[in-house]
Formats: structure tokens, sequence, C-alpha cells
């Protein structure tokens, strides 16, 4: 803000608030202008007359990407870019608005909040992260503020670089909402507990099942490994019996789902004996189980993260969530209580210092060998867990292919190797991810597995996603043992239960060194309430078995893994008229072309289609048929898709009759976003491939109008005048409603053929996507429809239709399957729906938000169309986002012209910008010019085109949010503005015809294009110009007949007396004789009294903008004349 006006360069008057300062009464802002010294400016500077003193807002120094720094006698401003390291910050006052804010209140010392000042750099972040078991750093820095946990850095913790293992490890989709109250007090009053497998890859212990048991007050979780189901009841006696001895705590209910390996008669007679409560989970409803089937996911993701990251053999799948047990026990807090589990059950702090990244390369003193003295005495390995019996490391010994426990290993975890050597199918995780996935649950036969509602029972929602979870990263593993050798490692073989040591409050603290790479040393504990680190790692964790012993010829024995495959198992459940939609690997037609009323579906589906770890929508695209049949999203939309032909009896299966010709028939995919990108529906579309018909003997008439963008403008203008919302529906497989009446056949869709009628052909009495008729059956069947309620169709656009009830309009347009509409009544717009429900399947999606890319805002006092979406969509896509922005689209001082000497580019790439940008232009006619001029060289583009094409790209990365501004207020009086420049064009010498059209206030159609012929004079290029603005505003004048307007004598602006001149008398001048006919239609339009050309100043001259290229002040004065804002 400033009182001197001398300071501002583009001022403008402006009609401000009261403002205070000093002891004064203050002063009224008056205007605003923009301050430059030559190096950095600042707009929107308010003028103040009664203020004595410039003051200059370091907010709006931070918004230019500038930095500030004060001392003690400068403040320095610093270029864009500029970082402090993380070591010299103190601490940092976040800005509110423009105001930086710093809290001084104390912080309450019984909190024992640390204060995270340090920051760890980015590699001790992810070391961090993966000694935790790739816990996400959100749960990493409350372990530190709160002080959760010993031996981790008080730091806070993040990262710049997403972890490719969490990325394939973790996806799934949003969880049920949690109980709100928990009623358990103490530990082991209830536990849950939940059984998955059997794997299609068993561990490396043979081990097929896990078997999972949380306790529900702290949440501390025990894992076991289990080669059948069976072993299960007499292991969970055991570990009942065992965890009462040693907590001193009394098991009183059992919450489990209705599987036979917990609803048996040897456990119900155990419980009933000890007096422990039986709970089970409803038929088809697992969320009543929630706390297991979560802990199931949570532990699954960290062991899928861990192997991805390791990049070790899935073998050791088992090691991946044993580990990743122990290290969740200590560091998950529970959310109602902020706190371990390890310290609910133990009432002390764990101690997390010795903690390593499992799958991580170490060295392991080779002790049992005799070796000579210039002999390596460690051999290599790779880092497994902890030991459940001693103080020690599991660890994999690559020489000799077994598991060990030692405490004599140094840890390389810095070091992760990236590729490996062996069977592909030994480092497939994607292959474990599905056995997880599809064998989650018990597939006995019983669908006790039904996605619904949680109810009253679920668990803490701890959310483990890091980062972004859209993309795909490859995976590739590490080591290959070639055969397994016996193990002699410490610890019993072929146990199914936790080996913990005699003592649980054993006080043995070791602590380890920072410069020895693990080895331990005894210390005492200086806290009685921090973890002391007991014999064995662990309480009550099952460490998978040691490797058993193998015959000699066990070579080969990881290649004989089973692979289970029960996915053609097949049950028939009676259902009602809506089929469940989950398909898998195969499909058997009946599913399709079957009864409605009976459903074929498989139990393995049935079950693993609830999974909470597989339930998402498909991020990427399929390719083909054979990557569709891949991913059960896809394969449920193409059920759907195929359903709704069933629905609208699309087709009929019949012999080809002869002399016929079949079309063949393929799948479409794409990915439908929301208003802000993110994916809400995997859409399949089968289409015919319509290239194969012939013209006269599969079809005739295919003429099928679309509205163009300018009527959807003139429509959103009109509506802001008459001040009624615009809502958008859209209709649902709108090509199936329409009947047709030639006889059309498609070969059976890929995929989804009829395996008893495989030579058999679908007769249509639908139109389908695809065939070259269907857009016009499609039209004429919703044109019909309406016309039948009362509507009548617009005579210059057919996709307009309206309907008048006493003084209240409704106004329909149509795009193929997508529909606007409004009304000045709201009955109006409801019996409308209505109307259209009646007849399609409908989508209700209420107020327009986004349509034909165009995002639309109804706010109170008018209509805003942007499309700063697809901006930073482009920005991303062309790598654009980090660059500088730039006041202008192009550069006044440097034409863009032919570089026959300049280095070619990638036209691909070219063509692909600039095509992208005209697709912007139906919002931002400021871009208008410069892309057309980019886009005269796409056949031949140069390094110095493809600057100017990147010029477009910075300005719209520093204005992203710009669009057209259509208020309520204002007239809706029609006008246009025409101009030209004079062989502008570096090519050819050709002029530029510019042109704009406006309904009052409110911009509706623009024009920027090369003329055809060369002119020789300014006269000549601005009456061919006026000419083809004359073109558009007759288009608009004809297509406001359809909403009442009748206008006559529109006034076109041209800055040309000459071209005037032409136009009002048929001079047959030297330098006019050679004009083309058809341009003196200007001249018949004006004696006619449609239109009639009025002289503005060149200053005024708003089609100017696209002409020429501007300096920053008048390209600004242009961009806002039209109409151009940036509406928050």
């Amino acid at each position: 803000m400033t009182g001197n006006h001398a300071l501002l360069q583009d001022f403008k008057l402006k009609n401000g608030t009261h403002v205070a300062f000093g002891g004064d009464a203050g002063g009224k802002i008056t205007g605003e202008g923009t301050v430059s010294n030559g190096v950095i400016s600042f707009d929107k500077v308010n003028y103040c007359a009664q203020l004595n003193f410039n003051l200059l807002s370091v907010s709006q120094i931070c918004d230019k990407s500038y930095s500030t720094l004060f001392d003690d006698s400068f403040c320095y401003i610093l270029k864009p870019g500029f970082k402090i390291a993380n070591e010299w910050v103190v601490v940092k006052a976040p800005r509110d608005r423009d105001v930086y804010k710093l809290d001084m209140s104390q912080i309450d010392a019984e909190t024992e909040t640390t204060c995270l000042i340090a920051h760890a750099s980015n590699d001790e972040s992810q070391l961090w992260h993966r000694r935790l078991g790739h816990s996400n750093f959100r749960n990493m820095n409350r372990l530190v503020t709160g002080n959760h946990a010993v031996g981790i850095p008080s730091k806070k913790f993040s990262t710049t670089d997403l972890c490719p293992a969490c990325l394939k490890g973790k996806q799934h989709r949003m969880s049920f909402k949690s109980k709100l109250e928990n009623s358990i007090s103490k530990p082991l009053q209830m536990l849950h507990m939940d059984l998955f497998g059997p794997t299609n890859v068993q561990s490396i212990g043979k081990k097929s099942y896990c078997f999972v048991i949380i306790d529900d007050f702290t949440r501390f979780s025990w894992v076991y490994f289990l080669h059948a189901k069976s072993e299960t009841a007499e292991l969970l006696k055991e570990f009942i019996i065992k965890v009462e001895n040693q907590l001193d705590c009394k098991v009183k209910v059992l919450r489990s789902d209705n599987g036979t390996e917990f609803k048996n008669a040897n456990v119900d007679l155990f419980c009933a004996e000890k007096g422990i409560a039986r709970q089970y989970s409803a038929p088809r409803t697992p969320q009543q189980n929630g706390v297991a089937e979560r802990k199931n996911r949570t532990l699954i993701e960290a062991a899928r993260s861990m192997l991805a990251d390791a990049k070790i053999p899935i073998t050791f799948w088992d090691e991946a969530i044993a580990t990743a047990c122990f290290v969740q026990n200590r560091t998950l807090l529970v959310q109602d209580k902020q706190k371990t589990s390890y310290e609910l059950l133990f009432g002390r702090k764990p101690n997390i210092s010795y903690l390593k990244a499992f799958g991580c390369p170490v060295t392991i003193l080779n002790l049992s060998d005799h070796i000579g003295k210039f002999e390596s005495k460690s051999d290599d390995g790779f880092f497994l867990g902890y030991s459940s019996v001693s103080k020690a490391y599991r660890v994999f010994n690559s020489k000799t292919n077994t598991v060990i426990e030692t405490i004599d290993v140094k840890f390389l975890e810095n070091s992760f190797p990236s590729v490996a050597h062996g069977p592909e199918w030994l480092f497939d995780l994607d292959s474990l991810s599905k056995s997880f996935d599809s064998n989650l649950f018990d597939f006995s036969g019983k669908a006790r597995k039904e996605s619904g509602d949680l109810g009253s029972f679920s668990d803490d929602s701890d959310n483990d996603e890091d980062g972004n979870l859209n993309s795909e990263y490859p995976f590739m593993s590490f080591h290959n043992p070639d055969h397994v050798k016996s193990s002699q490692a410490p610890g019993p073989s072929g146990s199914h239960e936790d080996q913990e040591s005699n003592n649980l409050e054993e006080d043995v603290n070791p602590q380890f060194s920072p410069n020895d790479g693990g080895s331990v040393q005894n210390q005492p504990s200086s806290d009685p309430n921090v973890e002391v680190i007991p014999e064995s790692f662990d309480y009550f964790i099952n460490s998978p078995d040691q490797v058993p012993n193998f015959t000699p010829h066990t070579s080969t024995i990881l290649q004989d893994l089973p692979n289970l495959n029960t996915s053609n198992l097949e049950t028939q459940v009676q259902g009602g008229d809506i089929p469940i939609h989950r398909i898998h690997k195969k499909h058997p037609v009946s599913q399709i072309i079957g009864p409605l009323n009976q459903r074929t579906t498989r139990s393995q589906t049935e079950q693993a289609n609830v999974c909470l770890y597989s339930c998402f929508l498909s991020q990427v695209v399929p390719k083909n048929i054979s990557e569709a049949l891949q991913d059960n999203s896809w394969i449920e939309a193409m059920q759907e898709e195929l359903l709704q032909f069933r629905k609208q009896e699309v087709w009929k299966l019949v012999d080809l009759p002869e002399g016929e010709n079949a079309i063949g028939t393929r799948w479409l995919y794409k990915n439908k976003p929301d208003e802000r990108g993110i994916v809400v529906r995997n859409k399949a579309r089968l289409i015919a491939q319509g290239y194969t018909q012939e013209e006269g003997i599969d079809y005739e008439e295919v003429f099928a109008p679309v509205a163009r963008l300018e009527a959807i403008r003139v429509f959103l203008a009109y509506a802001s005048f008459m001040k009624f919302k615009v809502f958008q529906m859209d209709v649902k497989g709108a090509f199936l409603y329409g009947p047709i009446t030639d006889d059309v056949y498609v070969r059976q869709p890929p995929g989804f053929e009829d395996p008893d009628y495989p030579h058999r052909v679908y007769k249509l009495s639908k139109a389908l996507y695809g065939l070259h008729q269907a857009p016009r059956i499609w039209y004429e069947t919703l044109s019909k429809h309406l016309l039948e309620h009362g509507f009548t169709r617009g005579q210059i656009d057919p996709t307009l239709f309206m309907k008048r009830e006493n003084d209240d309009l409704l106004c329909v347009q149509v795009y193929v399957d997508d529909i606007i509409f409004g009304s000045t009544s709201e009955s109006m717009c409801k019996e409308f729906e209505e109307i259209m429900k009646s007849r399609f399947q409908m989508s209700s999606m209420g107020e327009i938000n986004f349509f034909l890319g165009l995002q639309v805002k109804q706010p109170a006092d008018g209509i805003f169309i942007n499309q700063s979406k697809f901006v930073e969509k482009l920005l991303k896509k062309f790598k654009m986002q980090d660059c500088q922005t730039i006041r202008t689209p192009s550069d006044v001082n440097c034409k863009i012209q032919p570089d026959p000497k300049g280095k070619a580019v990638d036209q691909t790439l070219y063509r692909s910008m600039i095509g992208s940008l005209m697709y912007l232009t139906a919002s931002r006619p400021d871009i208008m010019y410069a892309v057309c001029v980019c886009a005269r060289y796409q056949s031949d583009p140069k390094e110095s085109h493809l600057v100017a094409v990147k010029r477009i790209f910075r300005y719209l990365k520093g204005k992203p949010n710009l669009g057209l501004w259509y208020p309520y207020e204002g007239n809706f009086e029609l006008y246009s503005y025409s101009d030209s420049d004079f062989g502008g064009c570096a090519l050819d010498r050709k002029s530029t015809t510019g042109g704009c059209q406006f309904l009052g206030p409110r911009l509706v159609s623009w024009q920027c294009k090369k003329q055809t012929n060369v002119s020789v004079s300014t006269a000549e290029a601005e009456y061919i110009a006026a000419s083809a603005g004359c073109s558009q505003v007759l288009w608009l004048q004809n297509q406001l007949l359809d909403y009442g307007f009748n206008f006559l004598k529109t006034p076109i602006y041209i800055d040309n007396t000459a071209a005037m001149f032409i136009t009002a008398n048929p001079v047959q001048h030297s330098k006019t004789k050679h004009i083309e006919i058809r341009y003196h239609f200007l001249r018949d339009n004006s004696e006619k009294g449609l239109i009639i050309l009025i002289k503005v100043h060149t200053d005024k001259q708003l089609a100017d903008l696209f002409t020429k290229s501007f300096l920053s002040g008048r390209f600004e004065f242009l961009i806002q004349s039209i109409g151009l804002i940036n509406h928050d």
C-alpha cells in the first residue's frame, strides 16, 4: 500500500475500503496499480492518499516464489528456489492467510511431547521407514512426538521420494467406520482371531496358513504359521493356557468367524471348561470380525512392502509377516489410547534401537568352518527378523542356504541390491499377492465372507498408505538359493508356537553401538519405564520354523511348491435381479446369457470379493482383453456392460444366415475421474467394429447433430442472464435404447463366448456403440421422447430443446448422452428429471460442475467456466510443473518464423502439445493467438518453435485458474469485435483474422485464423476479417432465435475506416477490385440491416488480442476487458 501516486503504473480507480493506521482517522483506498523497480514488480498495490509511508507485504513477495531473509542490518529478497537447510531452522511460524503466526504458548510438561525441530535426512527417514516394517511416516512421527518408544532419533521423518515397496504392497479402498466406544477395559478380556490360507506359495518352512490372534484392549498381536487348518484347535488351547499363566489374566471372550477350525467340538469343550464365552460373526459378514480382518490386511501389506523392498524370494513371506507383527506391536499406536500395544500390555515403553531393515544385506561371522589365514571370515546373507528363543537375529546365509540365528552379524542397511537371478516365479510378488488376496479366507465351501457394513465391530483405523498409491512399479528379486541344505540353527524345528523366554520380566537390556554394525553389549537400563530387551526378542510371537531337513535331492523342492488353483469351482446361488459383478479368471457365459434371477458365481470369488486388500478400483487402463481379464475390477466393468445388454434386450444369439456379414466387436476401457481427477469408476464398453460396414449395404443415413462449444457457452450465458441454475444428467448405455431396423449381426464379445455355441453370432435389435448408424438412432430416440412430452426442438440448433409453461421456460442442451438443463422454475427441472427417468436409466449429477472438459462453478452472482484441472494435468504431462512463470504467452520481441537450419524436435511431442493447448482454448481465449501461430509449424517443428510452445505453458503455470465469467447482472445485447494484422505470417505473408462476440458482458465465441489470400493492403485484410466476423454474428443471431431473441443491426466494431467505406460503397478501386466476391456478402448483410459496422479506436479494439503479441500491460488490459478473471 502506498500514498505516492507517482510510484504506481497501470493505475486503475477502485472503490476500496476504509483503512485505519497510526493514531489518525485513516483513509480510503481509491485505486490500485503496479509497482516495479526493474527487477521485481508487485501487482494490486493499493493507493491511499492519506498514507505517508509505503508498505510492502512479505506474503506477496513469497507468493511470487521469492524468499526473504532478515538480519540486524538488511532484509534480503532472494531468488526463487532458495532453500534453507533444516539444521539451521530453529522454529517455524506457519502462514495464516497473509500473516505469519508464531505460537509461543508453553507446552504442558506432563504431555512429554517432543518438538520435532531437527529434520531427518531423506536417507535416514527411508532407513527408519524400513526398520519399522514400512510404517507410515505419520505414525513414525507420533512415536517420537509422544515419546512412545526409546531408541529412535528425536527428529521429524519425511521424504520427497515415494517408497516403491509401499506403492507395490499397499493399496485399498476406504475403510468402514470404526467402533466409537470400546467396552473392554483389560488385556485378554476379548481375543480376536482369524486364519488365512492356503497360500499358493508355501513358505520356506513349508507352511501354508497363518493364524493371527489380537487382544482387543491392547491390540497386541500374535502370529503362528501352520501346515494345515487342523492344527488350529490344539494351538489355540495351548496359547490360551500359556498367555493366561504368563500375563496373569483370564481370557473371557473369543471372537472369530464361523470356520470349522474355530467352531468345533474340541474348542467348544475347552471353552466350556474354562468358562470362556464365544462370539461368532454373522454369516457373510466378516466386518463383525473386523479387528482380525484389518490386522490381516495390515500384516500382509507390510509383508508385501518388505518383500518388494528387499527383493528376496517370496518363499520368505512367513518371515516377513512375523517381523511385521514384531515391529507393529512396538510401533503402531492404539488410536484411542495413544500408546503402543507393547506399552499397554507390559506397562513400559518399547526399546526399538536394535531394529533393522528387513531383507538388508548382512555379513555373518563364520564360526563353524575352519578358516585359513587369508580366507574370508564372514559369509554374505540377508536379515530376516528376530529370534524368539534367544537374544539374536534371524538371517539367511547365502553360502549355506540356511536360516540361522546369530548375534555376530553386521548390517548394510543402505546397500539394498536391485537385481537377482533365479526362476522367475520365485521372485514374482504378484503371484504371492494374488495368493494373499484370493485365499485370504478359508475357501472350504462356505461363503462366510461377504461385503457389508462393519456394524459395531471394527478395529482402529490406521492408514498405512505412503504417498500416491496409483502408480505401478516393477518387482525384481535378489537372492537365488539354488538348493537348501539342512539347518543346524538353534531352536526347535517344526514347532507351531512361540518360544518365549522363561521370564518375561527379565531385566536384560542390550544396547547397540552405532559403530559396531550390530554387536551387542549388556548395559543396564536407566529408565524403569522403558522396555528391557529380553533374552528373546519377542513375547508370544511365533518365528517361522527353522529350515527343515531335506533329502539330498532337494535342489528342486522350491520348484515343486503346490500351485493351488480352485478358481474353476462353481456353485449356483439363487438371488435377485442384480447379479454379483465381481468375476474372475474364467467367465462362464451362463453369468451373462442365463436367466437374470439366477446367477453363477464361485465361492472363492464371492469371498475374495470382500477382501479389503484387493477391493479397489484399477488405476491402470488395460491395453487389450488379455490384460483386462487379469484384473477383477475390469472384469466387473465388462460384466456390468453385458448385463445392460441383457436388460435392454440388445441382441439375440442366432446362427449367421448365408450371405450375411458378421461385424466384429472389441472392448474399450477408460477410467472415469471426478472433477478432482480421482478415478471413481472403471468403464468398459463393448463396441462394434463399424469400419467393416459398407455404406448402402449396412447403413444409409448416419448424421447425428451434436452441440458446438459456442452453443454450450451461449446456453450458460443465457442461464446467467436469466439467473437460473444449470443441472446435469447423463444416460447410461444411451445407444442401447435405439431400435435398429436393419439386419445387423455381430460376433460374440471377446472373452465371453458361449462355450456351447461358439460359432453363433448376435443379431442386434438395438444400436450398438461403434455402428455408423448408432448416433443417429439414439438422437432420433431421444428427440421423439422429448417431443412427445411437449418440448420444441430448436430450428437452428437441433440439440436445443425448450418447453414453456406460462412465463417459465425450461432449456435442455444435448451432447450425445450428456444433458444439461435449467429452468426459471424449479418444478419444471424436477418434472424433466422424471420424464427422462421414465424412459431411460439416468445418472443425476446435480448442479453442473464438469461438462465436456469444462469446469463450471455457479456462485451466487454468476457462472464461472475454466479448465484449471486440465492445465494442471498438462503441466504434469509435459513435465512443466516446475517451470518459471511468465506474464504473457508470446514474446513481442521474438516472432515465430521458419527455422530451416534449426534443430529438429520430436514431431509427435510437438503436435501433442499443440493439440492439448487447442483443447484448452475452449475457455482460455488469452492463449488463442499464441497457440494458432505455433500450430503453423507442426509439419516441421524446430527447437525455436518448441521454446515458443513451452512459453505458453510457462504462462499457464502462472495463471492456471483464469476463466470466463458470466455475471448475473448486465444486459443480453449481441455485439462483436473484428480485427486483422497485415501480412503477419512469416511463412507466406498472409494476414491473421481475429474476432470475438459478446452477449452483454459475456464472451461467448472468438476466432483466430490465418486468411486464405494474401492481402495487398490493410483495408483488404480488415475487410476480409470483418466478413469472417459477420459470418459468426449471423450464426449467433440465428442461434438466439431459438431463445426468443431477434437481433438486428448487430454492431461489429472495427478500427479501419477504409474497410468501412468499402462496405458502404461498391467502389471499384484499383486496390479493392480484385477482392473475391464471397467476401462482399459483408456489404450485402449490411444493406439488409442485419449488421452495422462501427468505428472503434485501436486502443479499445478487443479483437486485437487474437491478431498479435503484446507487452504485459496491454495484454492484461485486453484479457480483463473480455471477461477473463481468476475466480476464487
